[in-house]
């Protein structure tokens, strides 16, 4: 008798051991539903495709450097992750509130000083800030570009601010945040009006008024050409751009499910190719020589110009799209030199010229059937014989293009008259690596030559 009560009591323990063991995996083996493991896959794409975006800043560095002068090359590099770090404070401040906060047709409000749940299901709001930040980042980056060689420091500190409460959110709120352009269904679905088109006509507005660099330009107005000091690191930064571009277009999908991220993937690789081999070809003809520069913004502009219908159009269009992009990158490049334009890094004709053309070009390619499914618009004149979307997509684009070059250009002229924009000649001809942080970001070569 007391053998089987001892048995009974192991036996007992046992169970109650293996419950406690086994409770919590199966708790959580109830929890795994396929619409928990679908979220939790969207979740971890969404912060993988901010990582990649947030790479292109590598690429910003590289190209910039490289297609400026070595004297300039430190400061660069330091600019670009000093604004990243100071759009992501304002950002976090108030523009994630401006862009997403309470609904309304010109700017949101609330969800400022932005504080994330610690834990939530499916796509959580703090994920789905960081991914937004690092559009507002590649935006003033791209900004950067028109200010290169002759901006002071305290610019780039200043109008970092300006620019992410005044600019960014309030095209981005109109496009992407339940504005008015979103209600007239306005196509865009990764940025070449809200970040590329944004971003260039901010240095649009500062080229202008900090005026061509130092024999850029002949008492004829003739331009000279001012070389980039090492065409590897520009070709890096196409590099490094070309895959954070992934996460930027296919990452807007906001969704691994269903493979539509890999669709638009596919279409944004084809518009790359398609803008590089334009820019090869076109160069190719019009110079007897390859140029290597051509290529690269050619490529640059064809991705570019596809980031507004990556998820709009079939892969055909896809190759118009980027080899157009090419083709007028390498024109507009021209037309802005003959008009004395100063863009070292080329802003507004790869960012400028090809985003309007990619916004553009969802008017005359989009699917009916890809626009229903985005939920964003409807088919485009190729498709439709309709010239309605093409009509949202025109004027969607020059009120956005003006606003962000009025806004910019009032705030920078403010700046000017109470701080200067300019760095002295003295400083620009030493360099902003000394003139601006005392040493050269090539020190030793740089001591080499003088």
């Amino acid at each position: 008798m007391m053998k089987t009560l001892r048995m009974l009591v192991k036996t007992a323990l046992l169970t109650l051991v293996l419950a406690a063991l086994w409770a919590p995996a199966l708790a959580m083996a109830q929890d795994l539903t396929a619409e928990t493991v679908a979220g939790s896959v969207d979740a971890t794409w969404v912060l993988v495709a901010a990582i990649l975006v947030l790479l292109m800043q590598a690429g910003f560095v590289f190209l910039e450097t490289g297609t400026t002068r070595m004297k300039n090359a430190g400061h660069i590099a330091m600019k670009t992750v000093f604004a990243v770090g100071m759009i992501s404070l304002v950002f976090w401040f108030a523009g994630y509130g401006l862009i997403f906060g309470s609904e309304g047709p010109f700017i949101g409000w609330g969800e400022f000083f932005f504080k994330p749940a610690p834990t939530e299901e499916g796509l959580a709001n703090s994920i789905f800030f960081t991914f937004q930040l690092a559009f507002a980042a590649v935006s003033l980056s791209i900004a950067w570009g028109g200010f290169a060689e002759r901006a002071k420091m305290s610019v780039y500190l200043v109008f970092s601010i300006l620019f992410g409460l005044f600019v960014y959110p309030v095209i981005a709120h109109w496009i992407w945040g339940s504005g008015w352009l979103a209600d007239h269904g306005k196509q865009d679905f990764a940025g070449s009006t809200v970040v590329h088109l944004t971003g260039a006509m901010a240095a649009l507005a500062g080229t202008l008024l900090l005026k061509p660099r130092i024999g850029k330009y002949n008492k004829d107005g003739t331009p000279n050409q001012i070389h980039g000091h090492n065409q590897v690191f520009t070709t890096l930064g196409v590099f490094f751009l070309w895959i954070g571009w992934f996460g930027f277009n296919a990452g807007s999908t906001t969704s691994a499910g269903e493979g539509f991220f890999g669709y638009v993937a596919f279409n944004t690789q084809l518009a790359f190719a398609a803008g590089a081999v334009a820019g090869l070809l076109v160069s190719w003809l019009a110079k007897g020589k390859a140029d290597i520069l051509a290529v690269l913004n050619g490529a640059l502009g064809g991705l570019v110009g596809i980031t507004a219908s990556c998820a709009f159009v079939e892969p055909w269009a896809a190759i118009v799209i980027g080899a157009v992009s090419g083709l007028l990158v390498y024109y507009s490049m021209i037309f802005f030199d003959k008009i004395r334009v100063d863009d070292p890094v080329g802003v507004l004709s790869v960012h400028g010229v090809a985003g309007v053309w990619g916004t553009l070009s969802n008017g005359l390619f989009a699917v009916p059937a890809l626009a229903e499914y985005v939920g964003v618009g409807q088919g485009g004149l190729f498709y439709t014989g309709d010239f309605s979307q093409l009509w949202v997509q025109t004027y969607g684009v020059v009120v956005s293009g003006v606003y962000a070059f009025v806004a910019s250009l009032i705030l920078l002229g403010i700046m000017k008259l109470l701080m200067g924009l300019r760095v002295t000649e003295e400083e620009e001809i030493a360099g902003l690596d000394l003139s601006q942080h005392g040493i050269y970001g090539y020190p030793e070569q740089m001591k080499a030559s003088s």
